[in-house]
């Protein structure tokens, strides 16, 4: 992959909510050959400050979801890249979706992309998903990986609940599957607190979770 020198543009294009000159530039870094996953990640590093725009009141909720509409044409331009730069021949299946109270989607969709670019099967519930709503559909499809994304701190006791829930399935195999949370506010002790099995705070870290969960057969499905 070759160096696009004005990647970093499009993270700060991103940030202005600056519609025409982030997708500009993402179809000029692509026909250059730049990465895609590194143009995603620009792109994150914009969403991350248009978050704290949002949390400190300089931008308001029309801002966050302009910004969003943004990262999701993004995806659309990048996701051939992705696949091409990504694939793989894992076969796991993910149950995926973002905990109840929180309906932000953006990382769960690059995760849920690159997943798919990589072989897995994906089952996403979307947004909005109340704990129980997770334990049935786990129970029908018997993933090998259940994800739950969240990402304001509101989502954590969510998560709580949902990971609860799970463990309290009666099929033993579902008490028993392999939960990771995802979410730029992350760490050990939210992970701890939640009770899940893994943490990640980007869509890379939890593609390489997943693999090795795989890998080491630490999937009970």
């Amino acid at each position: 992959m070759k160096k696009f020198e004005r990647l970093p543009l499009i993270g700060k294009m991103l940030l202005e909510l600056d519609e025409e000159g982030v997708l500009s530039l993402v179809r000029e870094a692509l026909q250059e050959g730049a990465s895609p996953l590194e143009i995603l990640e620009e792109c994150q590093k914009g969403m991350t400050g248009v978050g704290i725009r949002y949390e400190q009141h300089d931008y308001y909720l029309s801002g966050l979801m302009m910004a969003g509409e943004i990262f999701r044409q993004v995806m659309e331009l990048t996701e051939p890249h992705l696949c091409h730069y990504f694939y793989g021949r894992e076969n796991g299946h993910i149950l995926l979706g973002t905990v109840q109270g929180d309906i932000h989607d953006i990382g769960k969709n690059m995760f849920s992309t690159m997943a798919r670019c990589h072989g897995f099967t994906i089952t996403d519930l979307g947004v909005d998903v109340p704990p129980e709503a997770f334990r049935e559909a786990a129970e029908e499809i018997n993933p090998d990986i259940i994800g739950l994304s969240g990402l304001l701190t509101v989502a954590f006791d969510a998560m709580q609940q949902t990971v609860h829930t799970l463990r309290q399935s009666r099929v033993a195999r579902v008490a028993r599957t392999p939960v990771i949370i995802g979410g730029s506010l992350l760490n050990a002790q939210v992970c701890a607190y939640v009770g899940a099995d893994y943490w990640c705070v980007d869509a890379v870290v939890g593609i390489k979770l997943c693999q090795e969960i795989l890998n080491k057969g630490l999937s009970t499905s």
